[in-house]
Parts: C-alpha cells; structure tokens; sequence
C-alpha cells in the first residue's frame, strides 16, 4: 500500500481557462442570466466570482497584501465571512456587461497561472482548511484552486445545459483532491487500531482510496489488500456534487452504495472540499 501523494495540476490551468472562455464566448445575452447551482447566483455572478477568487489569490500571493482577507478564529466564522465577502462582490459587478466579465476573466487567469509557475510547489505554506489545520505543501493548495476553477465552470455548464470537463485528464485530479478531506472528516471518529474503509468512485475519473487507522489517527492510502470494515461506492457525478455541498449526505445516500458498517462508511458522505 501506498500513502496518497502529490497531486500535479500545474499544466491544467491554462485548458480549463481556455474551455472557460470558449464556453461564455458561445453564450447569447439571454443566457448569462440563467441560474446557476450556487443559490441567487447567475452564469454571470459565477464568472464575475471567479474573477474575485483570481484577484484574491494574486493580491495575497503574489503581492503579499492581506487587505480584508478573512482571519477567523473558527470554521464557522471563516465560512460566514467568506460567504458575506463573495456576495459583497458579485453584488458589485453586477453592473459590468458579458462582455467586461470576459475580459477580466482572461486578464486574471493569465496572470494567475503566470504566478503559479513562480511558486516551489514542495515549500510548505498554510492549511487546506477543509483537509485539516496542518500546514500543507504548495501543490496541495494548488490543487485546491484547480477544482475551485473546475468545479465553478462545470457549475456554468450544468446552467448552460453544456457537457462538462468530464475527461479523466481534467477531471480525476479533482476528485484526488476531494478526498484529501477524508482523515479530517474523521477526525473524531474514533476506532481500533488497522481499520479500514474503502472508498470508490466509479467513472472514467474515479479510483480507490483507503482511510486506514494507524497510530490513533486516520490516514489516507492506495493499493490497500485487507478487506475493509466499512466500503463505499459512489459514482463520479455523485461523489464530486457531494464535496461541493451540490447534493446534501441525505440525498447521497439515496445513490452510494455503503456495504459492512454502515454507520463507519456513512460519515464520508459528509466530507467537504470547499468552503461556504
């Protein structure tokens, strides 16, 4: 068996931009106004969204200014002011046209990826937040930003009524990272030493994963033999909706298939790789 590794997502940036652009570039007026899965938000919000998270990144990383970024001292107080400062922007650009948010989008996603080329992906900076409050290597960060950029597209093209970026080039990296929450979702869970839950996501971008507990803590693995205590199986579609709070655990439920204990495998589903 084999310890999760790193998760490389640098020369992804510039396609999915590129497929971002092409995308709202096909969309007529009407449609930028098409709700979206993020509630209250159209098309356009999600992309005018998008521009602030580019800006944001840029700003901290590159430039070093904190300016408002939220510092809270709990989960809950991060997500709510997260949540308050993403309104108070999408509020604000309402009042640019299609056309200014395309723009802008191009204008910041080349100079995002431009700095992500800058950065020694093995130095260690700040926590994952949902992964755990522990420092993280860069490439973990940066495979964070990747499924923000990939999970805000597919969002526009479940609107739009487009296929989505589903290819497993594009896409398994997205789920490898979303299951990086697993040892953190179970943190509290608290079961004899060697447990084993299995995980697997079916789909051309799935795989399997194994949280096994070693040493009184919960850790995250590949290539695992014994037979686990807990399993489950879901697929793709469900599994990426589910990390984004698309779909609820109880809706989950209805589709994973949870076999063994099912109490043990059922608090997957209630593992999150985003925030808000």
């Amino acid at each position: 068996m084999n310890a999760v590794g790193r998760i490389d997502v640098l020369e992804l940036f510039p396609d999915e931009r590129a497929a971002l652009l092409e995308l709202l570039e096909s969309l007529h007026a009407d449609e930028w106004g098409l709700p979206t899965a993020c509630d209250g938000w159209s098309i356009k919000d999600v992309a005018a969204h998008i521009i602030g998270d580019d800006l944001g990144r840029l700003s901290r990383g590159r430039d070093g200014y904190a300016g408002a970024w939220v510092d809270a001292g709990s989960w809950e107080s991060l997500v709510a002011g997260i949540n308050a400062q993403n309104e108070a922007w999408v509020l604000a650009m309402r009042r640019l046209s299609p056309r200014n948010v395309l723009d802008l989008l191009r204008f910041t996603g080349e100079r995002a990826i431009a700095y992500f080329h800058t950065l020694d992906l093995d130095e260690i900076g700040g926590p994952v937040d949902w992964a755990g409050p522990e420092p993280a290597p860069r490439w973990m960060d940066l495979a964070r930003e990747y499924t923000e950029w990939w999970a805000h597209q597919q969002q526009i093209r479940d609107a739009a009524g487009k296929p989505g970026l589903k290819d497993r080039r594009m896409f398994a990296p997205v789920l490898d990272c979303y299951v990086r929450a697993l040892p953190h979702a179970y943190r509290d869970v608290l079961a004899p030493e060697g447990t084993h839950i299995r995980l697997r996501i079916t789909g051309e971008a799935g795989d399997v994963w194994s949280l096994l507990r070693t040493n009184g803590k919960w850790g995250l693995y590949t290539g695992v033999d014994s037979d686990p205590q807990a399993s489950v199986t879901l697929d793709q579609e469900e599994a990426w909706r589910l990390f984004t709070k698309g779909i609820t655990p109880d809706a989950a439920r209805a589709w994973a298939v949870i076999g063994g204990d099912a109490g043990l495998g059922e608090k997957v589903l209630e593992a999150v790789g985003i925030l808000g």
